[in-house]
């Protein structure tokens, strides 16, 4: 019998999270998971149905709490609509995704056991595709500078500063990070 507990189901996927970010996929077992959520032994599996499940989950509770603020949102549809602006939010999202060190660890080492698993590419493809698309569509709405190419280039641009700064922290500082942000939006989106 699957429970339903939904605090105790986001617990064990956070739990998920914190091991497949330290552990690799291949580390990522029910037993581990009731270990990193201080559990009773079989809590897990009582949670999903099998390992598979229980990845999937992993990656949507990573897009769920990486969500952005009121503020935040607020800031891309009242703020100037200037390359300051889309320099400020590129900062606060390059800032918040790095917070969640662990969570972006994670989603790595889902999108490497994607290219081994069809289902979880599939179910990744369409996650990211959609979170993609909300970028794109919630930026032309916003009515800042740029078009959906200049949106997908800052997409990938800052998705590669940030695997920089959580894998390698040496590489980019606090400073230099802040210097590429504005740099990478002075270069795609263009003057007024």
């Amino acid at each position: 019998m699957v429970r339903t507990n939904p605090e105790r189901r986001n617990t064990l996927i956070d739990a998920a999270i914190e091991v497949l970010a330290r552990d690799g996929a291949r580390g990522l077992t029910f037993r581990a998971v009731d270990k990193e959520a201080a559990v009773p032994a079989g809590t897990a599996s009582n949670y999903f149905p099998n390992r598979d499940e229980l990845l999937v989950q992993a990656g949507h509770r990573f897009y769920e709490r990486l969500q952005p603020s009121k503020e935040t949102m607020d800031h891309l549809f009242t703020g100037p609509r200037t390359r300051e602006t889309i320099a400020e939010l590129m900062a606060e999202t390059v800032a918040r995704v790095s917070g969640f060190r662990t969570g972006y660890l994670a989603l790595l080492e889902l999108r490497l056991e994607a290219t081994r698993r069809p289902g979880l590419q599939a179910i990744l493809t369409e996650r990211v595709r959609a979170d993609i698309d909300a970028n794109v569509r919630n930026h032309l709405e916003s009515g800042l500078p740029g078009d959906a190419d200049a949106v997908l280039l800052l997409y990938l641009a800052l998705n590669w500063l940030i695997v920089e700064r959580l894998t390698l922290p040496g590489i980019f500082g606090d400073d230099e990070a802040a210097r590429l942000i504005r740099a990478a939006v002075e270069r795609v989106i263009p003057a007024l």
